[in-house]
């Protein structure tokens, strides 16, 4: 399984953003074998006077070949972070014990449970804290030179194996590493969507819980032909997100009193504002229609629950003026604000 840590970019020209740290990384594991990587070097096209330079990059093709001719030189898919080998295969076995789960939350703690079987130098963990799920990484040992190389790359796989297995991007809300700032620190925030932050307690990545509740998509064969091919694993760009729809309405509903345009949704999603539009078409929603449907249920909400003037439930749903939120109201419904809230007030209903 590769090890491969940059993003296919949607741009032909192939660009070099990965750090020459992490090749570094893959000479190191040759070094301890007393082994020479002239040979995967070269079929990786990186020159061995380059190798040292840490301000260098390469581009994920580069870093693709490197560490797949790497893995299977050395027979070690952990490429020398354990106390010992991990033979060509091994994350393949336990993504197939992980592919009959109903849900990517079972897989997921399949796979981190059966981890435990391969070494012990780490933990993997599978936590849910409320909204978020959190996929930890706990030491056992000391991981060395390699220490970081090991953290990143187990994030990142584990990251693409969810992708893979629900067909679908899984967007980073937070990326933790229990160490300082690398020189090449700004590539993280080309392998993570959300926030890197250094010197937390333990490695970490956070996401959406619901992401946890999908199904997998993938059966027996589609696992087969992945295994064959599988660098593109952690580097395949997902283009859909399963749970968008769900995302940008709970975004909506968090400050419904905002108008939320397509560029500040976008941002906060990490998504480009075109994409976001194609990918909601593809869903079968826009960004106006879920909007007045997160709009449509504060209003319902407030003329039903509360004694707010009308001005002020139109204010409190993100709309310019009474006037708009009454005919938009109307649209909706068929009647006015008024006319609905005689009709379906609560006699409990609050001033506020």
């Amino acid at each position: 399984m590769s090890t491969a840590l940059h993003r296919a970019s949607a741009n032909p020209v192939p660009k070099a953003a990965t750090p020459m740290a992490f090749a570094q990384a893959i000479g190191q594991a040759y070094a301890q074998r007393g082994m020479d990587p002239a040979e995967v070097l070269n079929q990786a096209q990186i020159t061995p006077d380059r190798l040292p330079d840490s301000q260098a990059r390469i581009t994920s093709g580069q870093f693709e070949a490197l560490s797949a001719a790497a893995m299977r030189e050395l027979d070690d898919e952990a490429l020398g972070w354990f106390s010992r080998r991990l033979p060509w295969g091994s994350y393949g076995m336990l993504a197939r014990a992980s592919l009959s789960a109903p849900t990517l939350g079972l897989a997921l703690a399949r796979w981190c449970r059966h981890h435990a079987l391969l070494t012990d130098d780490i933990v993997l963990q599978l936590q849910r804290e409320g909204e978020h799920a959190r996929l930890t990484i706990t030491e056992r040992r000391d991981l060395g030179e390699l220490r970081e190389f090991c953290l990143v790359s187990m994030l990142r796989n584990a990251l693409g194996l969810a992708s893979w297995f629900i067909d679908s991007r899984l967007p980073v809300l937070a990326a933790e590493f229990p160490f300082a700032a690398p020189p090449h620190a700004p590539a993280y925030a080309v392998l993570f969507d959300g926030p890197t932050r250094f010197f937390a307690p333990c490695a970490a990545l956070q996401f959406d819980a619901r992401y946890l509740a999908l199904p997998l998509t993938r059966d027996e064969a589609a696992m087969q032909q992945m295994l064959q091919h599988a660098l593109p694993l952690t580097v395949r760009q997902y283009r859909r997100d399963r749970l968008l729809v769900a995302r940008v309405r709970q975004l909506l509903a968090t400050a419904p009193d905002m108008s939320h345009n397509a560029a500040q949704l976008a941002e906060r999603l990490h998504v480009s504002t075109r994409t976001l539009h194609r990918q909601l078409k593809e869903e079968g929603a826009t960004l106006q229609a879920l909007k007045d449907e997160v709009r449509q249920s504060r209003a319902v909400d407030l003329l039903r629950r509360t004694r707010q003037p009308i001005k002020q439930v139109a204010e409190a749903t993100g709309f310019a003026s009474e006037k708009s939120f009454i005919r938009a109201f109307r649209t909706w419904t068929g009647q006015s604000p008024a006319q609905f809230r005689r009709q379906g007030i609560w006699p409990d209903a609050s001033p506020a």
